[in-house]
């Protein structure tokens, strides 16, 4: 998968966590930050996530530890490797 493939399960998967749960949700860029960010997520929000990326995609950048990422263009890179 591309990584704007990847952006699009990401921003769509965000939309879906915040209309969950009711929260007014900004525009969706890959410069935005996830924790302590302009995105309605908390930590298990972002969990979520990782296994929803995961689960399209076939594919665990984490599997070998933890990576760094702060903002949804970081997080798609790491599933575009």
């Amino acid at each position: 998968m591309t990584e704007q493939e990847i952006l699009q399960i990401i921003c769509a998967e965000v939309v879906r966590l915040a209309e969950e749960k009711g929260e007014t949700l900004p525009t969706v860029v890959a410069d935005s930050v996830f924790l302590d960010g302009e995105l309605p997520m908390d930590s298990l929000d972002l969990a979520t996530l990782v296994v929803h990326l995961e689960n399209e995609t076939g594919f665990d950048p984490f599997r070998q530890g933890f990576r760094q990422f702060t903002t949804v263009g970081e997080l798609a890179a790491l599933y575009a490797q």
